[in-house]
């Protein structure tokens, strides 16, 4: 049953002259700032804004602040079904490395960081969608993201995943504005401030699926928490360069996307409820365009499921059943 899945990795590097495959979803940070008149200017700025976070925060024997500068290879992750040689496209994700120009070593980060899944798109865009249409209360229909959460863990337990990375992923996320957050005594020196929900979501159960832990964390010099998915121990199975490499990426496309919450004047307070609506925050110099990425995600959704869900339905529904986490 297992060798009817296989999994291909793909890799780009994302820099100014970076341009989306065909295969990148199109809601996908980074390919979103690749588009249009603007997206030279726009990948040139967010990455120059990834490489002042990072030497800010690694700030130890770097007294100009320029020591680092950091690299964004994009992982695409295909996937074969039924042995048939065709693919599909079911993950993409960044891998960071860091360049420390003292020493002129090449440092490899954290892979994962930002997470694109087709799958995704149609449990969320497409399946909780059509479950809830005309029904007078939301629910969740029964093993919502399991598929999705199997085929995840598969992916990062596989040889190929153990060829191409040495540690485990690490996804980060922005806070969700339906919870509060409450900030408590817990210190780390990179990761910052702790906070704790006052509830769970949606998402952290979706990501629980996928076998992954969550953490929220202001770093030194941000103004709200992040998100961050993991497996493992966040605290100690990484180094202080590799969290930074994922606070100062994700972070900075969060200012981009999330002005409101990740570019506001003011920093969380002891108890902090994100506001999308807040006018008192900053605007990048980077255009983005917000709710053509809300749109496409449906379309996006239905495109899984027309190329992939249907089918295979059969053989999908089949391994789900018989794979065991």
């Amino acid at each position: 049953m297992n060798k009817e899945f296989t999994f291909t990795i793909k890799s780009i590097s994302l820099d100014e002259n970076y341009h989306p495959s065909d295969n990148t979803r199109i809601t996908t940070n980074f390919a979103n700032l690749a588009r249009g008149s603007h997206r030279q200017a726009n990948l040139r700025n967010a990455l120059k804004m990834i490489d002042n976070s990072f030497n800010a925060l690694a700030n130890w024997d770097n007294t100009k602040g320029d020591r680092y500068s950091v690299e964004l290879e994009i992982v695409s992750v295909n996937m074969d079904i039924e042995g048939s040689g065709q693919t599909f496209p079911s993950i993409e994700i960044l891998k960071t490395h860091i360049i420390d120009h003292k020493t002129n070593k090449r440092i490899e980060g954290i892979v994962g960081n930002n997470f694109s899944s087709y799958v995704r798109d149609y449990d969320f865009s497409v399946l909780l969608q059509q479950y809830n249409k005309d029904q007078p209360k939301f629910s969740i229909p029964e093993n919502f993201g399991e598929l999705h959460g199997k085929l995840f863990q598969y992916f990062v337990n596989s040889q190929v995943y153990k060829d191409n990375f040495k540690k485990p992923p690490v996804i980060c996320l922005s806070v969700s504005d339906n919870k509060t957050y409450h900030r408590t005594e817990n210190q780390h020196p990179v990761l910052g401030v702790e906070y704790l929900p006052n509830e769970s979501s949606l998402t952290e159960q979706y990501f629980k699926k996928m076998g992954l832990q969550v953490r929220y964390f202001m770093p030194p010099n941000s103004v709200a928490p992040l998100a961050f998915f993991f497996f493992g121990d966040l605290l100690n199975d990484y180094t202080s360069l590799e969290l930074i490499s994922t606070i100062s990426t994700m972070e900075t496309f969060q200012k981009i996307y999330r002005p409101e919450i990740y570019n506001a004047n003011a920093a969380a307070g002891t108890s902090y409820k994100p506001n999308l609506k807040n006018l008192d925050h900053s605007l990048t110099q980077i255009i983005y365009d917000r709710e053509e990425r809300s749109r496409l995600a449906s379309e996006q959704g239905k495109f899984a499921e027309e190329h992939f869900i249907k089918p295979h339905q059969h053989v999908l529904d089949k391994w789900s059943q018989s794979y065991a986490l």
